[in-house]
């Protein structure tokens, strides 16, 4: 088994589940979901990956974005290069958000032990079993989810294909609530408030 640490170096929705009062709508086409996304009176937050230093990290580590923190946990640990967020052993890489969001996608792909993209067969499934396929060839493959009942609170991504196969990651986009005008208005007016307070001392 190889690990990371060693070498160091028409409208597009896929499926829809349904239970007695929601649904959980799957997309392939980001613009599909970017604009379901908008229409639901969401913003879109984007984790890109690109703060994250390369190298190897403990599974369990955390990091926030746009309100959301997101855990990332996988066996053997985890593995950051030139922003993108991958395993450092050919296993399962599992995200987890809190609070959860109504809306989670990215590009989804498998990749070699030097991070090139490889053909694979992706799964992406979420936190409640509902899950999405495709055969991605390249770190442009996209899958989407959006829920229309209860926040989506984690992912797990699986890749197989020949040889060991990397789940990588290299963004993930949350669809999350706007800020209510008001709310907007009073952390605009704390931050000129803490502002003036340390030009006056």
């Amino acid at each position: 088994m190889q690990t990371r640490t060693l070498a160091c170096a028409a409208i597009g929705v896929a499926t829809l589940s349904c239970s007695a009062s929601a649904a959980i709508i799957s997309f392939s086409q980001q613009n599909v979901w970017d604009a379901y996304t908008a229409y639901q009176a969401l913003s879109v937050v984007t984790e890109d990956f690109n703060s994250i230093p390369g190298g190897f990290y403990s599974s369990g580590f955390s990091s926030s974005v746009g309100g959301v923190t997101w855990t990332a946990t996988a066996t053997g640990g985890l593995y950051a290069q030139s922003g993108l967020f991958s395993t450092n052993n050919p296993t399962s890489l599992s995200f987890s958000f809190a609070p959860g969001v109504q809306g989670v996608a990215g590009n989804f792909f498998g990749t070699d032990i030097s991070f090139n993209p490889v053909p694979s067969l992706v799964q992406v499934t979420l936190a409640d079993g509902n899950s999405s396929i495709l055969f991605a060839n390249s770190a442009a493959d996209f899958i989407g989810f959006f829920s229309t009942g209860a926040a989506i609170s984690g992912l797990t991504i699986t890749a197989a294909g020949s040889g060991s196969v990397f789940p990588t990651v290299d963004n993930l986009y949350f669809a999350v609530p706007v800020p209510a005008p008001g709310a907007a208005a009073l952390i605009g007016l704390a931050a000129m408030v803490c502002r003036r307070r340390r030009d006056v001392a």
